[in-house]
């Protein structure tokens, strides 16, 4: 198989159109995006290789994410360069286009250069060397391409299913849970538990006597609950409450910026809460001496948080449990921390916080809003379910139990994911690597 540069197959020609001035029309506009625009003229009209000669990250970072192959009548950004054949009896196109997009990473990104404004040369890719098999080899592996294509589009559709079914589960499985259905064997063989009904006096008298210690502040009265509330019917034992009857929620204070330090204790802001986890990738500080002056803004582990500012995230509810590495750290404004009555209940009230029911509540609550914001006072008298402190227990147990496989599953179908893409490499390398020394290195 022979070796040949690009500039003695192709002819190259950059594009004309300007994207701020283009008018939208009949013909397709290739840009550096997935996406093809529209324009009222065209510049092409024959098969071609399209190669963006800028960066598709900028900040001086080396990176392509398209290389196009277009066909027809069709028009040109002035930041790419169309390559098309001199021969189309010695170059099929949309094998070369095969050729660079698979392998543009190994070929075309390490030709990039500058500083702030990464870009590819026209002059580097002419001299651009690949291996160029017969014609008719060439058009068999374009079809084989195709064939594969095909075969992996179906099998991560069929992954991408799976996981939207693992998601689903997922939801299940918290559902069930918060409606007993989970630990019915459990209520079965555990008869003599104290009902739940003991559980929330016990609660209510711990809750007296903090607000007696002022360390929390006295509610409104709740409302009482009535039968057309109740969603469903609860298994024997539990009992209906409302969110405030188990905690209440405490929101941070603002800062400003010159109150920051380099070092000190960690400010938890918004950014730091997503969906059953915390993150630290944006970190702020404050003086250590604030956690003396601002006491009752101090997070400890265990804490339930939960984000007041747009609080949803793919329709899931941002809140997590604070964990030993999560602490110190100080309360931030628009982040909202539950302050737990009875600490042994925490368990029970971060699964029911992150179960689709209240999920789907809270959506209905603040959807429709320029800047979503939890309304603290409907979370209070929201209803929820309770079971004895021991189901809660059994329950918690059972809920980890099964979110685990679910954890394998999801690690299964990720790797299979994985292996699609390697397998259509592997498939490509084998087809290119002939003669071929860069692909040979890949």
């Amino acid at each position: 198989m022979r070796v040949v540069k690009l500039k003695e197959i192709c002819d190259f020609q950059k594009g004309e159109t300007g994207l701020a001035k283009a008018e939208p029309g009949d013909y397709p506009l290739v840009t550096t995006g997935a996406e093809r625009k529209t324009c009222n003229s065209f510049q092409f009209d024959t098969r071609a290789v399209c190669i963006p000669l800028v960066s598709s990250t900028g900040h001086g970072h080396a990176s392509l994410k398209n290389v196009h192959y277009q066909e027809g009548k069709f028009a040109l950004g002035t930041i790419l360069v169309a390559l098309t054949a001199n021969d189309a009896q010695e170059l099929n196109i949309q094998f070369l286009h095969l050729y660079l997009s698979q392998l543009k990473d190994q070929i075309l990104v390490p030709l990039m250069s500058g500083a702030a404004n990464v870009a590819l040369s026209v002059t580097k890719i002419k001299g651009i060397e690949i291996p160029l098999p017969s014609i008719e080899r060439q058009t068999e592996i374009v079809e084989q391409f195709k064939s594969i294509a095909t075969e992996e589009s179906e099998l991560k559709d069929e992954l991408t299913h799976q996981q939207t079914l693992l998601k689903k589960l997922r939801q299940q499985i918290l559902q069930e849970a918060i409606e007993g259905k989970l630990t019915a064997n459990w209520r079965a063989e555990n008869l003599d538990v104290e009902p739940a009904s003991e559980l929330l006096k016990r609660i209510a008298a711990e809750k007296a006597e903090l607000i007696k210690a002022k360390k929390i502040k006295k509610q409104k009265a709740l409302p009482p609950i009535s039968d057309d509330e109740k969603p469903f019917e609860l298994p024997k034992g539990w009992e209906w409450c409302r969110v405030g009857d188990l905690t209440s929620i405490s929101s941070g204070k603002g800062f400003t910026k010159s109150e920051y330090t380099q070092e000190g204790v960690r400010l938890f802001q918004i950014a730091n809460v997503s969906i059953g986890k915390t993150s630290w990738e944006t970190t702020v500080y404050l003086p250590e001496s604030y956690l003396e002056e601002h006491p009752f803004l101090e997070l400890k582990s265990g804490d339930i948080v939960m984000a007041l500012n747009r609080p949803l995230l793919g329709g899931r509810l941002k809140v997590a449990t604070l964990s030993d590495s999560d602490v110190p750290s100080i309360l931030y404004q628009r982040v909202g921390r539950m302050d737990v009555y009875f600490h042994d209940i925490s368990k029970w009230l971060y699964l029911y916080l992150t179960s689709t029911r209240f999920s789907r509540w809270l959506y209905d609550q603040v959807k429709g809003v320029n800047i979503p914001f939890v309304n603290q006072t409907k979370v209070y008298t929201h209803l929820m379910p309770i079971p004895s402190l021991l189901e809660q227990q059994a329950i918690a147990t059972k809920v980890a139990a099964l979110l685990d496989i679910c954890d394998q599953l999801e690690t299964q179908i990720t790797q299979n994911q994985s292996h699609a893409d390697a397998l259509m490499q592997a498939v490509l390398l084998e087809a290119f690597t002939q003669g071929s020394p860069e692909a040979a290195n890949a």
